[in-house]
């Protein structure tokens, strides 16, 4: 399945992991366009191809109006103490950025994503100061240089056709950072805590010099499903995202790696796709039926991959349901805390399962009852699957007065297929 692979060997950071995708074939224009939609006044975009050492890439800035200037970013970007760059900003609180977000004429993803990665990082900084996350000020990330950097990495993946996000393991240097919490050793109290929330593994290396910013790590911690080498990725295509700094034992650049995903069982010649997904279970003996049912409606909603329930026999010959969540691996915890939230459970299990799928396409055939949408599964060319959309099905059936079967059955002749009913 097509995935983007983020070698972070060198770190990362929002603007080199936006300069990375418009090196992967981002269009800066559409870019440019959808990040107008949140109405920021007084900044403008660059995107600039240039050489990090021997290495061509993209360097992506904010440039701010008014007498302010060119404002170039690198990795002390989130760390406004350690230069004047934020003074002009005001700040701004959650509350205040997921309006803006949420008020634009953004896509419903690009606003849930990005809203997401703020929350990520309001929930981090809320813990090191002692307040809830919807009173932390936001005086690091709330500048408009990385609302830019946030908005625009969710609307350049989504450009990108929303990939499986892999990365490797998080690298951060060695020393001391200037951040609004004082003079701290790395890796800073932000991008620990947000780092730690998700569950992600950080190593130090020789390099002084910060590699991991917060707003990277909100970043990783939102979409990477997972971190390690790669492991059977095809590459398509590379890119690169330019940082500012001259590290001294590593060029300052994301390399971005856009490919296919190969079949997991090597050499025996199946074109299928295949992911790994979250599967979270819970055991419930004292749900009402319709807290039960409404559930999987909100967890549906919320984007969960599948929700259902067995019936099961629990301790003291007790009838019970397991319910279970697919989601992808990215957004565990949030559908953990959902089920924690909205049903009795006072735990949730959580673990991987590896997923092999049908190749998918949409097509519509023509039947003696009008055309039908139907979702083909392909196996090494063949359609082994072919699913007619049941509301166009029931639509045509009604208007011909006939059963929907004879719907599907006319899809089937045409398909040689027989569909799923």
């Amino acid at each position: 399945m097509k995935t983007l692979y983020l070698d972070i060997f060198s770190g990362i950071s929002g603007d080199m992991f936006v300069g990375a995708l418009l090196d992967l074939g981002v269009d800066f224009g559409q870019l440019e366009r959808e990040l107008a939609k949140l109405s920021l006044a007084g900044c403008h975009l660059h995107a600039v191809r240039k050489l990090e050492g021997t290495i061509e890439g993209v360097k992506f800035d904010v440039h701010l109006g008014g007498n302010h200037g060119h404002h170039s970013k690198d990795h002390d970007q989130d760390h406004p103490a350690a230069g004047p760059r934020h003074e002009h900003l005001p700040g701004r609180n959650l509350q205040t950025i997921r309006e803006l977000i949420e008020a634009s004429s953004l896509s419903d993803w690009v606003k849930g994503k990005s809203v997401a990665v703020f929350q990520r990082v309001a929930t981090a900084e809320g813990k090191i100061h002692g307040v809830p996350p919807e009173q932390v000020h936001f005086h690091e990330v709330g500048a408009v240089d990385s609302i830019v950097d946030i908005v625009g990495a969710c609307i350049a993946l989504e450009a990108l056709g929303k990939p499986r996000v892999l990365a490797a393991p998080v690298v951060e240097g060695t020393g001391w950072v200037n951040c609004a919490h004082g003079r701290f050793p790395l890796p800073t109290p932000a991008t620990l805590g947000i780092l730690g929330a998700r569950g992600i593994a950080v190593t130090q290396c020789d390099e002084p010099h910060e590699l991991v910013t917060p707003t990277g790590a909100a970043l990783l911690a939102e979409f990477a499903e997972g971190f390690g080498p790669m492991r059977g990725l095809v590459p398509v295509k590379v890119g690169y995202g330019l940082g500012s700094r001259e590290n001294q034992t590593r060029p300052n650049v994301l390399r971005a790696i856009l490919g296919e995903v190969q079949s997991a069982r090597e050499g025996v010649g199946l074109d299928w796709e295949g992911d790994t997904i979250a599967v979270l279970e819970t055991n419930l003996d004292d749900v009402n039926a319709e807290i039960l049912g409404h559930f999987v409606q909100v967890a549906i909603s919320a984007g969960a991959l599948d929700v259902f329930h067995t019936p099961i026999q629990m301790k003291k010959s007790r009838p019970g349901v397991l319910l279970t969540v697919l989601c992808a691996e990215a957004d565990a915890d949030r559908f953990s805390e959902l089920m924690l939230r909205e049903t009795s459970a006072f735990g949730v299990r959580r673990h991987s399962a590896e997923r092999r799928k049908l190749r998918r396409e949409l097509t519509t055939v023509q039947t003696p009852f009008g055309p039908v949408t139907v979702k083909l599964g392909t196996l090494n060319g063949r359609i082994v699957q072919a699913a007619p959309e049941y509301e166009v099905c029931r639509e045509l059936a009604d208007k011909a007065g006939v059963p929907v079967r004879r719907v599907y059955e006319a899809v089937a002749r045409v398909t040689n297929i027989v569909p799923n009913l």
